[in-house]
């Protein structure tokens, strides 16, 4: 048996393993000791990461990725579930550098309010990954069809949504724990926003009124002068 053989019997396995409470059951042995599961998720962590920025970095996906974004008029970012944080997560770093950057977290922005005004300019990021939850979906469906582009963020090739997606982002979430690894996606999410604010025009100047703005409101702490030394 080759190593592609095992790695494709070996994520097989894994996708067949849909929740969280049959990846403990699998997983999970009452005679593991916590240095050797500390092992394992160390190992399966660093392997999926490897992977996911050896294909990348192969793809061309995230570069492609910045541009849509870059020449989006507006920029949703949805996800939900534990896809949320994600999307919080690249909201947070894109809003500080580009502007019309909007997280639709079903709160304050709902999915209803962002179809009522879809334009052909407009980019819906959209993480989903498994069990893919339908309400992801069906908004990132009726965004395409409402004329929107889709940048899909997934686990899969064969999640949902990759079919209308402009452009897929694909990470790999294997994992030793019973939850699917968060790692390689916040290192997508990490790369992403670097290569698009690297190209954004004003990322310097917002920058740099957000760090007065941050200063007038204190916002953080201020730091020592054993801190700034350190």
């Amino acid at each position: 048996m080759t190593t592609d053989d095992f790695d494709e019997g070996e994520r097989e396995r894994d996708r067949s393993l849909v929740s969280p409470g049959e990846r403990y059951g699998d997983r999970f042995r009452m005679n593991i000791s916590a240095e050797q599961l500390q092992a394992r998720v160390i190992e399966a962590e660093t392997r999926a990461l490897a992977r996911t920025f050896e294909e990348l970095g192969r793809s061309g996906d995230v570069p492609r990725a910045a541009a849509l974004i870059l020449g989006a008029r507006r920029r949703y970012i949805t996800g939900r579930g534990k896809a949320a944080a994600y999307a919080e997560l690249l909201g947070a770093d894109l809003g500080a550098t580009l502007s019309n950057v909007f997280l639709v977290d079903g709160r304050a922005l709902t999915p209803l309010t962002v179809l009522t005004d879809v334009r052909a300019s407009d980019v819906l990021v959209a993480f989903t990954m498994r069990r893919y939850r339908e309400e992801t979906v069906r908004f990132g469906e009726l965004f395409h069809e409402a004329g929107g582009k889709v940048l899909l963020i997934t686990d899969s090739a064969e999640a949902p949504l990759t079919d209308i997606a402009t452009t897929v982002i694909h990470v790999h979430t294997r994992s030793a724990s019973y939850a699917d690894s968060p790692t390689a996606v916040a290192a997508a999410c990490h790369l992403l926003s670097t290569l698009t604010t690297a190209s954004a025009k004003g990322a310097r100047r917002r920058l740099t009124v957000r760090d007065e703005l941050a200063s007038a409101l204190h916002l953080y702490r201020p730091e020592s002068d054993k801190e700034r030394l350190a």
